[in-house]
This record gives structure tokens, sequence and C-alpha cells, in this order.
């Protein structure tokens, strides 16, 4: 199969369009638990995300997905191997990655403005710069009736199209997504994915999706990683040849998905079985 990619940057010189925004180079991870034992959870994993792609990450329960992020991020080092981001090695919090987690990232006693604004007020804007930008930007993921409530008025889906104003209003050039629509009900599941997709492909930043939802990870990406049980390394890179756009509703029931969903569940349920 091969991969479709239609969102890719536009960076100044040919170097620059060939560095992948993300590469992880022979990683491995280990942590020492509160009795002293060493716990590796990635072991020699490898990972390369090209500029404008979406990656989903799948894998067995525990098997440190989400410490992929981490190191992404900088908010882990690894013990061994290197992290690159834009084709420098990771050293401490990139302002281009923004991150939208599982649980809702948003601040309780603020309305939705103020929460979609904190991004740029902190990054120095105005504040009345700040406040339009957000407005806009409320509009966009369909909440502008709703700038002056606060999150405890608000569904669970509103909620998480606030975490995405918050994330996208940023313009980072990474995204890293941790299991973010995995608390929602199915109809707004759907109804988030084919958001997300509307945004990603409009901001044409790189995407590394992580999913326990093996469908999810087929039905958004160009590529997907699967992870093996833990210690986790990479089993399989299986490229989604789906065409876009793609409609959350309808690409589920074509047969090329499916075909595809068969062959990968074939190689992830084993994992599965040894976790």
């Amino acid at each position: 199969m091969n991969a479709i990619n239609q969102h890719a940057f536009t960076p100044a010189g040919q170097a620059a369009q060939e560095t992948p925004a993300i590469e992880l180079r022979n990683v491995s991870c280990r942590f020492i638990t509160a009795d002293g034992r060493a716990t590796v959870a990635l072991r020699d994993f490898s990972m390369s995300v090209a500029r404008g792609e979406f990656v989903a990450v799948v894998g067995p329960t525990g098997c440190g997905k989400s410490t992929t992020l981490s190191l992404i991020t900088g908010l882990l080092k690894p013990t061994l191997g290197e992290v690159r981001v834009m084709g420098q090695p990771v050293n401490g919090i990139d302002p281009r990655i923004g991150f939208v987690f599982q649980n809702d990232a948003v601040f309780p006693w603020r309305s939705v403005r103020e929460n979609v604004a904190a991004g740029p007020l902190f990054r120095g804007q105005p504040k009345a710069q700040a406040h339009a930008l957000a407005d806009e930007w409320i509009r966009r993921v369909g909440l502008d009736k709703f700038g002056d409530h606060y999150p405890h008025q608000l569904s669970g889906g509103m909620r998480k199209r606030v975490a995405l104003a918050q994330t996208f209003i940023n313009s980072p050039e990474i995204l890293l997504m941790d299991e973010p629509f995995s608390a929602l009900d199915m109809q707004t599941r759907t109804l988030m994915q084919d958001e997300l997709l509307r945004l990603w492909s409009a901001h044409s930043g790189s995407v590394v999706f992580v999913t326990h939802d093996l469908e999810e990870a087929i039905a958004l990406a160009d590529k997907v990683y699967v992870l093996t049980a833990r210690p986790a390394t990479l089993k399989s890179v299986y490229p989604i040849d789906l065409p876009r756009p793609r409609v959350m509703e309808e690409v589920r029931y074509e047969q090329r998905f499916i075909d595809i969903s068969r062959r990968i569940w074939a190689d992830l349920r084993e994992e599965v079985h040894i976790a």
C-alpha cells in the first residue's frame, strides 16, 4: 500500500522539506519503580513523521504509547537513542508542539473564551487581540453561541471542541493527541473525528495520534505504527491508502477499509494476547 498525503508544508529550501517533523532513532526508555526495579517502557524504537503527515500509534495497553508522546514533547528523555523535532535534538519543551490530552485540560473557573485565549495571552498578545482570535476559533469549532459559558455548562463533546480550539489557536507545527476522544459516546466521537480532520486539513501540521481504537487509527491516519507488548518496540508500519477527504461515518464501511483493518488486527492481536 502506498500512503496518500496531500498535506505538506512549504518550507524554504528542499532540505527543510525532506527533514522529518519528528524522528525517534533507536530509542529505549527505562524507569526505576518505587521498589527500585528497572522497567523498560520502550526498546530500540524508531519512528519518523513527515511534515504534514498524520500518524496513528496503536498497541496493547501499557506498551508505551503515551511514553512516546512524552519523549517528543521533552517531558521525558530517552535512556538510549535520540529524539529529534524539525531536525534538531529535543531539549526541553518546544512551543511548536500542541498537546491534546485524554482528560479535558480546561480551567473550570474560566469561560470558553478565556480558556481559548489563554495561549495567545501567555505568549504576550494584547487582551483584545487574543479575545478576538479566540472568538474566531470558537466559531470554527461550532461554539460561537457558548463563548461566555463555563466548562461545567458544556457537554463532553463541547469541551473537546474547546480543547481543539485551545490547541489550534497557537498554530502548532506538531500536534500530539493521547486518546483524546476515548471518553465520548460513539456519535459524539465520530463528530469530533470529522472536526479534527477538518481542522488538520486546513492547518497542515504533523499529527501523532495515540489510540486503542484500531478503526479510529485507520480512518484518521496516513500511516499506522503497531507496537509490540511491553517492553514496546516497533512491530510493523502500515501506510493507509484510503483517499482524502474522509468522512468518518462512511469510510468505515468501504471494503478497502475493512481489508486494512483485518490485516492490521491480525498483527496487533498477537501482541494483545501476549500483554
